[in-house]
């Protein structure tokens, strides 16, 4: 399902320093699903293109969804959205953009769903809620690892409603000092299936501890690639990422991050 439409807003709040929590009512949110994003149009004429905000989590009764997101400075488009305020209403389009297929990660029974390991880091935190959140609604037991510059912490108590979670902070002000991958290793936490949201570097990273593992076992992992994006809708070409396989569009090793992704298996890109 995929169109523009109105929503409205239903509240917004700044919970950390330039991260808003924004909460719509929309029609959209019954075809959601964790990993994928909605486009979100300003009120400034000049700024047409929609700004790609990921789907932090959908209400219970599918009639609204979660955004949470950064404020990337004074005159960028997500300045003019953290100005919405209760009651507001907002175009956006969606829902775009392939998430994390359970049925493809796990298989048709969920058999594989053995030691499961979500990771977060930065803004690739708010996804990672409503992935832990579907999760949990399927009965797989998991751990999440969120990982934060520093103290100033968002949206860990709500994570922890539906896994065992795990900080990390880069200066160790709180949890393991480090990233998401030095709690692994600080835990001794078991990863046989890692879900990942994050910085490119923290996928990079994933992506490596995955492919050289020393558990003596695979490690898959499936990472949501972040991107500048211009149309997301697959048209611009503007957010490709090398792949091992062809693009039927272009014709070359390139995949569209809005469209082909943003979730991939880390064995199928080139980052």
């Amino acid at each position: 399902m995929q169109k523009k439409t109105t929503a409205t807003v239903i509240s917004q709040q700044m919970i950390a320093d330039g991260i808003h929590d924004l909460w719509l009512k929309t029609d959209l949110a019954m075809y959601a699903h964790a990993g994928q994003f909605v486009g979100v149009y300003t009120s400034d004429v000049s700024k047409l293109l929609p700004r790609p905000i990921s789907i932090c989590e959908i209400s219970d009764d599918f009639k609204a969804m979660r955004l949470v997101y950064r404020v990337s400075g004074e005159n960028a488009g997500t300045a003019d959205i953290s100005k919405l305020k209760e009651n507001d209403t907002v175009s956006i389009i969606g829902i775009l953009g392939n998430g994390y297929e359970f049925v493809k990660i796990f298989g048709e029974d969920l058999s594989g769903a053995n030691d499961v390991v979500i990771m977060g880091g930065g803004i690739g935190i708010p996804p990672i809620l409503q992935l832990s959140k579907e999760l949990y609604a399927h009965g797989i037991k998991h751990t999440v690892i969120a990982g934060y510059r520093n103290g100033d912490l968002y949206l860990n108590q709500d994570l922890a409603n539906y896994g065992t979670l795990e900080i990390a902070t880069e200066d160790g002000s709180v949890g393991t000092r480090g990233n998401v991958l030095d709690v692994v290793r600080e835990k001794g936490i078991k990863t046989g299936v890692i879900l990942a949201c994050g910085p490119l570097p923290m996928l990079k990273a994933i992506k490596k501890y995955a492919e050289t593992s020393n558990n003596n076992r695979e490690v898959k992992a499936f990472i949501s690639l972040e991107e500048r994006m211009a149309c997301g809708v697959g048209a611009c070409l503007g957010c490709v990422c090398k792949t091992v396989h062809k693009d039927t569009h272009s014709n070359v090793n390139n995949a569209r991050i809005c469209t082909d992704g943003p979730v991939f298996d880390c064995r199928e890109v080139m980052i």
